[in-house]
């Protein structure tokens, strides 16, 4: 049965089996890599997605399931968290390989529009979740820290 996505504002017909991962359909079947895959079982959030602005892992999202609008990192950047964060990413030289760097952006963004102003606890809290094999953790709190300072000045 054709599944209709809306992707990054597009909206994709997809005639795909309905338990098929949502990381699949955004990397094999739209082409959009920066979504990545790290475990398969939602235990290292390399793929995190925002589906209606909620942060969750695609590699554990049916295409049956998925509820409404979906952005991936290849869908963000407007003037908004999404900006101040990838300035703050660059700033703190937070990336080493990279690898897991789209999903601790998108869920960084989560965190700072459900709580603008989080402190450390609050930052270390949401991005547990979010593995980073090169240990960066102090340069992503400090990135999120300046990131959530740029959109209270803005």
């Amino acid at each position: 049965m054709p599944t209709t996505l809306r992707i990054n504002g597009t909206d994709h017909e997809l005639d795909l089996p309905q338990d098929v991962p949502l990381l699949w359909v955004l990397r094999d079947e739209i082409g959009l890599t920066g979504t990545k895959f790290g475990c398969g079982v939602a235990a290292c959030g390399a793929c995190t997605v925002h589906i209606d602005g909620e942060a969750v892992r695609s590699c554990q999202v049916a295409l049956g399931d998925v509820w409404g609008e979906i952005t991936t990192i290849e869908g963000v950047g407007t003037p908004d968290a999404m900006a101040a964060i990838q300035q703050a990413w660059v700033d703190h030289q937070v990336a080493q390989c990279g690898y897991c760097q789209s999903g601790q952006i998108m869920q960084a963004a989560s965190l700072l529009k459900d709580n603008p102003s989080p402190s450390d606890s609050e930052i270390d809290e949401a991005m547990q979740g979010n593995l980073c094999r090169c240990g960066t953790y102090p340069r992503m709190r400090a990135a999120i820290n300046a990131a959530a300072k740029m959109m209270q000045e803005a």
